[in-house]
């Protein structure tokens, strides 16, 4: 009990009331000594009687049934700095002797916390104002209570549980948070820093409790924040870096995550600006809540539609502020989305929070936030750090959009700068695979036909991505075709092409300072094959590209050892080589980008798809494309993936002509009457077939004049009408204008006029004079 300087009883605990049998009614307010020991009377110093002196011997008392109870008295503090006496049942663990000290030790150190002193049946023994405070209860209405009731924790069991694995382990336990209820219904929920310090001998405990509810909810905004700033914006898609934003912060600052980013930025599109019209459609890129709530989604991801209004969302579109509102039944703006207010009640959600994703007053989305936990409330610095992370994202959002409008538009480019599905020539045919990247568009591939029956493949590489990247791929293929015209080597047409690399690093070069593409160095990687049906060759050169895969007929399936010279543009390593491959009709040649997944493993190796699947050549050859595309694993990456399968086949013997002409003057005419009989076979239109003799005399004639025996001449019928006379000479001819007065220098002035296109092709036999003539 505890006794007032007069003997009053101003406290009367559960042990007094089990020895005195004395309920507190009748014993706070009266006399100590006359419900304890009637007729002992008082010292007059206003201590009680009968050897009650403080710190003195035990004063014996005797309960109701006679048997004696030893007390011992010492002072206690009460609210409002009083001192009172406080009467303990000696040898009872609810009043160790040591108690005093500890007690009053610990509350001299730390008088700014709040503290419990705790019988072994956590009953409150003595606290402090602070403790008072924490609680919201009065002093006076605290003493004997269970700690529990006094403090109020959202947990309770739990919280007893700590207390008691102290009490019995005698291990002191500190800086355990505890949550504890609201002081009133309204008030946010708290949180407090416990510590528990056990007694000697198990006779109680000594509670330390410091409220930490601000210092929590700042933890958990910074927290926020930091998870946004870390999280979000590592991806440069939009959908992905809303779902990197409600990652980040569920279910560490909200229990549900929505947000929905107007339709047209998911695109790349430019954003409106605020304020935002009711029928631009939002799409639901992410939604997020914490553990698992069945139907607590109002639309499913993907969903696009506007914003129902009269609306809290409505309205932060509409005036780009933040707002914080309750859930409850009696909301009214609920009944304009049924749909949303359905969601709302099946996750239990108390709180909202949404915020607008703006940047420069465009607006991009909206972030919606909900609380699900009771008295788990927004408050104004929530609403700071949800505008601060909301600013943040938009950046991020607006990053996305920009790369998405850029790569939209380089892949438009690049779908137009690459050529449509190659047409099967009489000797080739084609299947492409092509696998778009998130980046790229400077990857291609080209095939076209060249004079006598042959065909040019090519594939390559620029370094770089996005808009840059494609019209550099498209200046590359330009001079491809071009130097193709030339009839050029493989070899030479990769060091002209070269010379075209450098001349465009050279420009980029001397681009401005400001302009981030000066600082790009410009690099590519070729392979450039020609294929020869009558011959059944392909020479192939590559700069810094690997070989294309062969397959043929009887299953073998190789990686020809082809000399890899430079990338294009580096201007050093060796000159570039060619290489000639057999390839027999029915072959597959595969050019594939750097990228394609084909590691350089054995023959037949399990673990290429490319290998695999050529091993199976009696299919059509776009079954083995589309094969080939469904053994892909982990393509997905920053650079498109390009597979060109070309199958060869036997050139129509019929079509072809040949005949060796003697070194005499009257090749010309035995040439020229070889022709003739043969267009006619052809059933060639008389206007080509004169053309054709023309031309096939002026070629055996130049040959006579400036070559060298032996003399062949052919004659190729295929899209086009190619004439070829070959001779053992070196010496180039050249078209010249011939003046009035002149004899020669006519003759390959009137083929050029006669023909589509022509040229010269050199080899180790000597050189080929060619001409392509159109067919009606």
């Amino acid at each position: 009990m505890v006794v007032d300087g007069a003997g009053v009883v101003v406290r009367w605990s559960r042990r007094a009331r089990e020895i005195w049998l004395r309920p507190d009614s009748e014993a706070v307010g009266r006399v100590a000594l006359a419900l304890v020991a009637p007729g002992a009377g008082n010292s007059g110093d206003g201590a009680p009687g009968h050897r009650a002196e403080p710190g003195s011997g035990p004063l014996v008392i005797h309960d109701v049934g006679g048997n004696p109870v030893d007390l011992r008295v010492q002072v206690v503090p009460l609210s409002g700095g009083a001192l009172a006496w406080g009467v303990f049942e000696a040898g009872d663990g609810a009043a160790p002797a040591g108690t005093r000290t500890a007690v009053f030790d610990i509350l001299r150190a730390n008088t700014r916390e709040a503290f419990f002193v705790l019988d072994p049946g956590l009953r409150v023994l003595s606290v402090n104002e602070a403790a008072c405070a924490l609680c919201g209860v009065a002093a006076d209405k605290v003493l004997d209570r269970p700690v529990g009731d006094v403090c109020r924790p959202s947990r309770p069991q739990e919280f007893e549980g700590v207390l008691r694995g102290a009490l019995t382990d005698g291990t002191s336990v500190t800086d355990h948070t505890v949550r504890l209820a609201p002081l009133d219904g309204s008030s946010p929920e708290r949180f407090a820093n416990v510590s528990v310090f056990p007694l000697e001998d198990s006779r109680g405990v000594v509670v330390s409790m410091t409220e930490v509810t601000e210092y929590l909810r700042s933890v958990r905004r910074l927290e926020a924040l930091g998870s946004v700033r870390e999280r979000v914006g590592r991806s440069l898609d939009v959908v992905t870096t809303c779902q990197e934003l409600v990652d980040a912060l569920v279910p560490g600052f909200a229990d549900i995550a929505v947000v929905e980013v107007v339709d047209a930025v998911v695109r790349g599109e430019d954003p409106p600006l605020s304020p935002l019209g009711r029928e631009v459609p939002l799409r639901r890129a992410a939604f997020r809540i914490e553990g698992a709530a069945h139907g607590a989604q109002a639309h499913p991801v993907g969903d696009v539609r506007a914003v129902p209004s009269p609306t809290p969302y409505s309205q932060v579109l509409g005036d780009l502020k933040p707002r914080a509102v309750t859930l409850d039944g009696g909301t009214p703006w609920l009944d304009a989305d049924p749909e949303r207010a359905r969601a709302i009640r099946a996750s239990g959600a108390r709180v909202l929070l949404t915020t607008p994703l703006t940047l420069r007053g465009a607006v991009l989305g909206l972030l919606s936030l909900y609380r699900v936990r009771p008295h788990d409330a927004f408050d104004d610095n929530d609403l700071t750090v949800a505008g601060e992370l909301a600013a943040h994202t938009a950046l991020s959002l607006d990053n996305a959009r920009r790369y998405t409008r850029e790569h939209t538009i380089a892949a438009a480019l690049q779908r137009h700068l690459l050529p449509p599905e190659p047409p099967s020539q009489t000797a080739v045919e084609f299947a492409p695979l092509h696998v778009p990247a998130d980046a790229g568009a400077g990857t291609w591939y080209d095939a076209f036909g060249l004079p006598g029956a042959r065909t040019a493949l090519a594939i390559g590489e620029v370094s770089g991505s996005g808009i840059d990247a494609a019209t550099t791929m498209g200046q590359l293929r330009t001079v491809i075709h071009s130097l193709a015209a030339l009839d050029l080597d493989p070899d030479e047409l990769l060091a002209r092409l070269d010379d075209a690399v450098v001349r465009l690093a050279q420009e980029r070069s001397a681009l401005p300072a400001s302009d981030p593409l000066r600082r790009q160095p410009l690099r590519a990687s070729c392979v450039y094959a020609v294929h020869d049906p009558l011959q059944e060759t392909c020479v192939m050169a590559s700069a810094g590209h690997p070989a294309p895969v062969v397959a043929h007929p009887g299953g073998v399936v190789h990686v020809p050892q082809i000399p890899t010279g430079p990338l294009l543009g580096s201007r050093d390593g060796p000159p570039f080589a060619t290489a000639s491959v057999p390839v027999r009709d029915g072959s597959v040649l595969a050019l594939r980008s750097t990228s394609f997944p084909a590691p350089e493993g054995p023959d037949h190796d399990p673990a290429d798809p490319l290998r695999v699947a050529l091993t199976r050549l009696d299919r059509p050859l776009g079954d083995i494309r589309d094969d080939v595309l469904y053994r892909l694993r982990d393509t997905a990456g920053r650079r498109d993936v390009l597979l060109l399968l070309a199958r060869t086949r036997a050139f129509p013997p019929d079509q072809v002509a040949t005949w060796s002409l003697d070194f005499a003057p009257t090749a010309a005419a035995t040439a020229r009457h070889h022709a003739q009989e043969r267009l006619r076979t052809w059933r060639v239109g008389e206007e080509t077939a004169f053309a054709t003799e023309l031309i096939v005399s002026e070629l055996v004639t130049n040959a006579l004049r400036y070559g060298a025996p032996p003399i062949r001449l052919r004659l190729v019928m295929d899209s086009t009408l190619t004439c070829e006379v070959d001779d053992a000479g070196w010496a180039a001819p050249r078209l010249r204008h011939a003046r009035t007065a002149d004899e020669g220098g006519r003759g390959l002035f009137i083929c050029a006029q006669m023909s589509r296109n022509w040229g010269i092709r050199y080899s180790a036999q000597g050189k080929t004079i060619w001409t392509e003539q159109t067919l009606s």
